[in-house]
């Protein structure tokens, strides 16, 4: 599996360094785009590649000249590799990505996915609970005991709506205050000292309407 970034403003040539930089694949400034993109094409095929995760695809407007190239690189890696390409971004549909010619391109290409917030149970199966153990297994606090982060599941999926991201940075900062106080463990009076992102403050807190 490959995982690339759009990074902001993005150009084609940008892209595919972005490409070449997940292999290590040596890219020189005097390097042209194609040049790039051709030892992009042999490296990946050559280490069989076979899943590629683009992250941040709405940065991408295909309505401008620089969109609409790297719309076209897109269209012609998954042209040349023997991949599947996964696009994940926010509100696409509300963004320029999928309008115009190439953008059309794109979306022919494509099979939408609406991902929202990671339940708390999926039949028999508590996914949410799940992440917290796997978060928790990779902690390195020395007084912590295991098995209490998963015990707070409940009060985490309301915390943070059950927004991963929301729950890494709530418990990585917890674990950075436990560490500075000395304590090095992480209880549910810790987690709730800590002030999230405002989109996970605002579900805990709603705003009541006048």
């Amino acid at each position: 599996m490959a995982y690339v970034l759009v990074p902001p403003g993005a150009t084609a040539k940008t892209l595919i360094t972005e490409f070449a930089r997940y292999l290590g694949i040596p890219v020189a400034t005097r390097m042209t785009q194609t040049q790039i993109t051709d030892a992009v094409c042999h490296t990946y095929t050559a280490a069989g590649v076979q899943l590629v995760l683009i992250d941040e695809i709405h940065r991408l407007n295909p309505r401008t000249t620089t969109g609409a190239q790297t719309a076209d690189l897109l269209k012609d890696l998954t042209e040349r590799l023997a991949a599947t390409f996964v696009y994940a971004g926010i509100n696409v549909t509300d963004t320029p990505l999928f309008t115009g010619t190439r953008g059309a391109q794109l979306a022919g290409r494509a099979t939408l996915i609406t991902c929202g917030p990671l339940p708390a149970r999926h039949g028999t199966r508590q996914p949410f609970r799940d992440v917290i153990t796997d978060i928790e297994n990779a902690l390195d606090l020395q007084q912590h005991k295991p098995g209490t982060l998963p015990r707070h599941a409940a009060y985490l999926h309301q915390r943070t709506a059950g927004r991963i991201g929301s729950l890494t940075r709530l418990i990585r900062q917890t674990a950075i205050t436990a560490i500075h106080d000395g304590t090095e463990r992480i209880t549910k009076a810790a987690l709730d000292a800590v002030q999230l992102d405002h989109l996970a403050e605002q579900h805990r807190r709603p705003t009541r309407s006048r």
